[in-house]
């Protein structure tokens, strides 16, 4: 396997994966149908064997099972140190187990119908499984560790994707039910069984007792299984003890403060800081799909091993020069210094790492941007207590007009104000949400005005920016200032936009993305299109001078 590059061995890891969790939600199907009935369950099953009995099926499954325990134990062996997060344990720990909980069902239900040519039913499995409680408790185990294994794998595989956070609560429902109903249905079937025989005269007896009569030598079952057991056994024994020999080769890793991690070679320097226990950010957990682990090469850069697809594509979109690499795929050849580029101690990422879901996620959110214009120049003039009951206010006018909407507040910059949507919303919703927000700022402004107009010699004047796209949503911060916010360009557009109100003497910039994608027409209003700081392409902008307009053509937000 070694001639195969790390993304095809990945692709080939992820493709027999997903053969073997559409083969297992299908058999987990036909478990659920005992809560209708064992009839059932037989109608399922003749379905279910029609596919992955056949000779195109059996081909298939057998190859993806095999093909998934051989690049399992590939990337066991090439796995260079166990420091690792507990889901990821946990998820090589139930791959490992599951040989060994599946051979006595496979051997029972494959091995042993091959030898007598008698096949039975689901009535005939059902009996066999429950006839001790060792094998309905095996059975029952295998069935949550398969499941566990199958969903673990999914999500590491899925928790990075942008569209994962919109199918979330799906996705999870679907985890959790399955299994559920895959037991109550093995449990009520078994339960059924003299029930359904004597409903149906018989029903499925006559092939069990054949095949009771005809049963294969019990000590030929227990050398094939004995076979099988040794042979997994051997097998990761032996991939074990390959990693556990000398290596032929040892690197140094240096870091800036002077700590050397002395490891073989084929360790990422992501695995050697975690062998030598050197705190090193993996918001992805070290699959090359963020660049949170990425160093700055300051020595040993040469003739070493240039970055494979994965890891280039994720440094040409973040523009980085030739001597940074990401450090779970670099693995260097030759001694190497380093320097981590987000450093664990400057920027509190210990606690985000101890939290693994505040470490930052992507998600489609909707953002506002909105400050006040000439406010310094208006605080001038008052006193600063009467400054600050005035900020107050306005802060009370913001937080009422996201919240009212379904948005979020970020923080409060000054007299500015960032805003989220979309956190638990469809992004159409969210954009929705955030122009309904826009509106009610506007009128809230024009109250606060009425409120104060014999105290402020100039009325108050807001500029707002709306932007929508993908962001990064985690906790930031250090210490007790830690708490939820978001970055990314869609975040620098949207303030951006904000900027862009104020030159055109308006209270409302949104991109037309937004707006197209909030299903609503903005004709009657200006359209531009502008190039942003920091943008190549130019953007679709609406100037909306009077944003409280806008309440005349939304929804009422859900």
């Amino acid at each position: 396997m070694t001639i195969l590059s790390a993304s095809t061995r990945k692709k080939m890891h992820l493709i027999s994966g997903a053969v073997l969790g559409i083969f297992v939600l299908c058999h987990f199907s036909n478990h659920a149908l005992g809560l209708v009935s064992i009839g059932a369950m037989e109608v399922g099953r003749r379905i279910f064997t029609s596919v992955w009995h056949s000779v195109p099926g059996t081909v298939v499954l057998y190859g993806a099972l095999l093909l998934h325990f051989l690049m399992a134990l590939d990337s066991l062996y090439r796995r260079q140190t166990f420091r690792m997060p507990a889901g990821e344990a946990l998820k090589i720990v139930f791959g490992l187990s599951l040989p060994f909980l599946l051979v006595p069902h496979v051997v029972a239900t494959r091995v042993e119908p091959l030898l007598t040519g008698i096949y039975p039913d689901y009535a005939g499995i059902l009996r066999t499984l429950w006839s001790s409680s060792i094998n309905a408790s095996r059975q029952s185990l295998a069935l949550i560790v398969v499941w566990g294994h199958a969903c673990l794998g999914a999500w590491f595989w899925m928790r990075g994707r942008a569209w994962f956070p919109r199918y979330e609560t799906l996705l999870y429902t679907v985890a959790l039910l399955v299994p559920i109903f895959a037991l109550l249905g093995f449990v009520n079937g078994a339960r059924s069984l003299e029930r359904d025989y004597a409903e149906h005269g018989g029903y499925g007896d006559r092939a069990y007792a054949g095949a009771s009569q005809e049963r294969a030598d019990p000590a030929v079952l227990e050398s094939i299984r004995l076979a099988f057991y040794g042979g997994f056994a051997a097998l990761i024994g032996a991939t074990l003890a390959l990693r556990a020999m000398p290596a032929r080769g040892r690197i140094r890793i240096r870091y800036p403060d002077g700590r050397v991690a002395a490891v073989s070679l084929g360790f990422s320097v992501l695995e050697a800081s975690r062998a030598a226990g050197i705190p090193h950010v993996s918001v992805c957990g070290g699959r090359g799909r963020c660049s949170t682990c990425r160093v700055r090469i300051t020595q040993g850069l040469e003739n070493q091993p240039a970055p494979e697809a994965a890891e280039l594509a994720t440094l040409t979109r973040i523009g980085a020069p030739e001597n940074i690499r990401l450090a779970c795929q670099f693995r260097p050849v030759h001694n190497v210094s380093v320097v981590p580029i987000l450093n664990t101690d400057s920027i509190g990422v210990k606690t985000q790492i101890a939290r693994q879901n505040s470490g930052g996620r992507e998600r489609r959110v909707a953002v506002l941007f909105c400050d006040l214009r000439d406010f310094t120049r208006i605080a001038e003039h008052r006193l600063p207590y009467d400054t600050v009951f005035l900020l107050n206010r306005y802060f009370e006018v913001v937080g009422e007009a996201v919240e009212g909407s379904g948005g979020v507040i970020d923080k409060f910059i000054g007299d500015g104000a960032l805003a989220i949507f979309g956190l638990k919303t469809p992004l159409p919703e969210a954009c929705r949400q955030a122009l309904s927000a826009a509106a009610r700022l506007s009128q809230g402004i024009r109250a606060l005005n009425q409120t104060f107009e014999g105290e402020l010699d100039q009325p108050l004047r807001l500029a707002i920016g709306l932007h929508a796209g993908p962001a990064i949503i985690g906790e930031m911060g250090y210490g007790q200032a830690t708490s939820l916010t978001a970055v990314g360009d869609t975040i620098n557009t949207a303030s951006r936009l904000e900027g862009l109100a104020k030159e055109h003497d308006a209270e409302l910039a949104v991109s037309a993305e937004l707006v197209q994608r909030a299903g609503l027409a903005f004709e009657g209003h200006r359209r531009l299109e502008i190039s942003l700081r920091g943008r190549q392409a130019t953007l679709e902008t609406w100037i909306v001078g009077d944003a409280s307009q806008l309440s005349l053509s939304l929804p009422s937000p859900s």
